[in-house]
């Protein structure tokens, strides 16, 4: 599977089962992408740089809110998590999928905005990758909250999200610091299979395609 940012919290994974999308923004929200196909894509809240059709081509399925999805041999599990740490009085309600894509579960935490309760960690299962937004406790989670998050997951791999790669940028310093990383060079892609999987947790930090 290839795994590639678009940019803010736009993902674009690839593989034999198909292609899925995260949270595509709209033009506007300045977050632009490229035009781009897939046969799945996952809105994880309602807000305009996260739930924009305007730039995916194709015929694709479009998943929103909590549930149990199958498209292709693409499996899908919604969890019902909130945009804050209030129970969503602040911000609303987010949703986290879990997608299963050639063997390997990418977890795209949307825009969460706390720390995963029991009965979410049970949903959304074992994880290889997650993809965690880093962008502060106004908007979703701090670098501390967001260690925490990666902590209760237990992924392979982590992939910041939700940061300006172009600015000095003090959450994303501040994760790095948590997990104990002390530089990381972006790559333009993951490419990513079961049996390539790292045994200890590693942070890979994605190039963003955002125009």
């Amino acid at each position: 599977m290839d795994l590639t940012w678009l940019g803010h919290a736009c993902f674009r994974m690839r593989g034999r089962e198909g292609i899925v999308l995260t949270d595509p923004p709209d033009p506007k929200s300045g977050h632009a992408i490229s035009k781009t196909d897939a046969q799945v894509v996952t809105i994880s809240h309602d807000h305009p740089g996260h739930s924009s059709l305007k730039s995916v081509g194709g015929e694709p399925v479009v998943l929103r809110g909590p549930g149990e999805y199958e498209v292709r041999e693409v499996l899908v599990t919604g969890v019902g998590t909130f945009h804050d740490d209030e129970k969503g009085s602040a911000r609303g309600r987010n949703t986290v999928f879990a997608i299963r894509l050639d063997d390997l579960v990418v977890c795209h935490l949307g825009d969460l905005g706390h720390e995963l309760h029991a009965t979410a960690l049970e949903r959304i299962g074992d994880v290889d990758i997650v993809l965690v937004p880093i962008s502060g406790a106004e908007v979703n989670l701090t670098a501390a909250r967001a260690a925490e998050v990666i902590h209760q997951l237990e992924p392979k791999v982590v992939v910041p999200m939700s940061y300006d790669p172009d600015k000095k940028d003090t959450h994303f310093d501040r994760l790095l610091h948590e997990l104990g990383v002390k530089e990381l060079t972006p790559v333009p892609k993951l490419s990513v299979t079961r049996g390539s999987l790292p045994e200890n947790v590693q942070v890979v930090a994605l190039d963003s395609r955002a125009r």
